[in-house]
């Protein structure tokens, strides 16, 4: 089984990108052509499951709906409010955001710091692939796909390598 993958990843690393190799130019999203991996997906979504996450989600959802209920009151009856209570609204609505800021940066610094795991893990394979695919399709210049001011999306490797490094997995679990 281990071979029939290994013709399969080969084949399709000959045949996965189109004939623009003829010109030597391409040009990728490694951040998506990881992120979009099983793998990552897999992890994102255990990620999602984890206790502390989810309490942060459920907070920060809290917060927001909290907030916003306090600007809808304010909005909808702050002319019949006294300025005290204008005030007091204000700043509720201020410490809610303050909350609020302070929740959704632990749930991206998380997010981040899972993404970077998952770089780290796979950046052999990737770097492996990225060489394999760059040697068979004689791929001379490998531009960064938002570095590029225009590139044809003909010239996109990003989802082949993301379906490589998918493939790769699959053979490195068997």
């Amino acid at each position: 089984m281990k071979i029939l993958n290994k013709l399969f990843l080969t084949v399709f690393l000959l045949m996965a990108v189109p004939s623009f190799a003829n010109d030597g130019f391409a040009v990728i999203d490694m951040r998506v052509a990881v992120l979009s991996t099983q793998q990552a997906q897999d992890t994102f979504k255990a990620l999602e499951e984890d206790a502390d996450y989810a309490a942060n989600v459920e907070q920060a959802q809290t917060l927001q709906a909290d907030r916003q209920s306090l600007a809808e009151t304010l909005q909808k009856d702050g002319e019949t409010m006294s300025q005290e209570e204008v005030a007091n609204s204000q700043k509720a609505i201020q410490e809610k955001s303050k909350d609020l800021e302070f929740i959704v940066g632990k749930i991206q610094a998380k997010q981040n710091e899972t993404a970077e795991n998952i770089f780290r893990d796979m950046n052999p394979s990737l770097q492996k692939i990225l060489s394999e695919l760059l040697a068979a399709k004689q791929i001379k210049v490998l531009l960064a796909r938002d570095t590029a001011i225009f590139a044809d999306p003909a010239l996109d490797i990003t989802d082949d390598v993301t379906s490589m490094l998918d493939v790769a997995a699959s053979v490195a679990n068997e």
